[in-house]
């Protein structure tokens, strides 16, 4: 059986375990009694798993530019687990968790997400105290009288949350500031307590009004389901260890704008003057990366590092030649571009691509690397 198809059966009789004991239990019992129960068993986890995947919730890409990994791994589970929590509720899928995440926390971008989920530092809101910040103008205080505030990467109030809590990666915690609960907490507070189906785009509207009571936002989240809906789905970089966490640090800045200059070890920062093009664009005005502080940023996840210049990286490391081609690089090689000076750089990330921040009015992105301007690359992990 094809790897990834087991581990899909698995991860799907795993919450039918969970959520119907008896049923399950009984077919293990027929199990015991020859080969053709056990073929007609064999057939019924068939049709299940056909039928679960119907409404496309249990459609599990391997890698979405723009989302990290973990994510995205939390959208797709609570997507498939909401039927077991949510019986009434049809058509969740992980596009509708993408597109109101991408709002509230751009998928937790600049945070570190750990393999189970829990997201650091966490992600808070202002204090609700009415002065406007963030459109606020009504004061909303929590039971102990303190502001409220919203919290994680869907931004719940904590009196939602109460209503909703989840514990979506099983470990006895329902924390908001994890990806896996709150990822899951978001599907039952989107499919409420009675019927649903979010196929329908009346009633996916009126899900995400309740979420947030404001059109122009509801036209925003239904504009990324649109997009992640047509999404072309990319396999996982093929990188581990050192190189996919530094692949992984650039991928979670997917659309972070380009602003010269900017770009820490700690994230994005604001850009600077340069006299010229980035004035032009506003770059002192904005908060992102340019080329080097993208690479400067990602590289420091693994305590590499490196200077704020592109021409300063190029000189670093195992040179790999431009003529060795680029079958020759590594994901996670830094790539450069010429003529004449070092002007760019970028993190490979493999086919032929790379993760960079290309120049003023872009933003981060995955672009095919030009060969006319391939200068080279450089191995800083092997």
């Amino acid at each position: 059986m094809n790897p990834l198809l087991a581990l899909h059966v698995a991860e799907h009789v795993r919450n039918e375990v969970r959520e119907h004991p008896k049923r399950w239990g009984c077919l293990a019992l027929f199990l015991l009694f020859g080969p053709a129960t056990a073929c007609v068993l064999v057939a019924v986890l068939i049709i299940v798993v056909i039928a679960g995947g119907a409404d496309g919730s249990s459609s599990t890409p391997g890698h979405v530019p723009g989302i990290p990994d973990i994510m995205l791994t939390a959208y797709q589970q609570a997507a498939q687990r909401i039927g077991g929590i949510r019986p009434a509720c049809a058509g969740m899928r992980w596009t509708i968790l993408a597109g109101i995440a991408e709002v509230e926390s751009r998928h937790a971008s600049g945070r570190t997400i750990a393999p189970n989920g829990d997201i650091s530092p966490p992600i808070l809101g202002p204090p609700l105290d009415g002065s406007g910040v963030g459109g606020n103008r009504t004061p909303i205080r929590n039971p102990d009288g303190t502001f409220a505030r919203a919290v994680g990467p869907f931004q719940f109030l904590t009196t939602t949350w109460a209503s909703v809590e989840q514990d979506g990666n099983d470990d006895g915690v329902r924390n908001p500031h994890n990806a896996f609960d709150a990822a899951l907490g978001a599907a039952a507070y989107l499919c409420g307590t009675g019927p649903r189906d979010l196929k329908d785009q009346g009633q996916l509207r009126a899900a995400l009004l309740r979420y947030n009571a404001s059109q122009a936002y509801v036209a925003q989240v239904l504009a990324n389901i649109e997009r992640y809906d047509a999404v072309e789905l990319q396999p996982p970089v093929n990188a581990s260890g050192a190189a996919k966490a530094v692949i992984d640090a650039a991928m979670s800045q997917l659309g972070v704008p380009y602003a010269w200059g900017g770009g820490t070890a700690a994230g994005p920062s604001r850009g600077i003057r340069d006299g010229g093009v980035a004035d032009r664009h506003g770059d002192y005005n904005k908060i992102g990366f340019d080329c080097s502080g993208l690479v400067l940023f990602a590289y420091a996840k693994v305590g590499i590092t490196l200077p704020h210049n592109s021409r300063a990286q190029f000189v670093l490391g195992t040179r790999v030649p431009k003529e060795a081609g680029l079958h020759s690089l590594y994901p996670g090689d830094l790539v450069f571009y010429s003529p004449g000076l070092i002007h760019h750089v970028g993190i490979y990330v493999g086919d032929k691509k790379m993760i960079n921040a290309p120049y003023s009015g872009s933003e981060v992105r995955i672009d095919e690397i030009v060969l006319d301007e391939y200068a080279g690359g450089s191995r800083l992990m092997r």
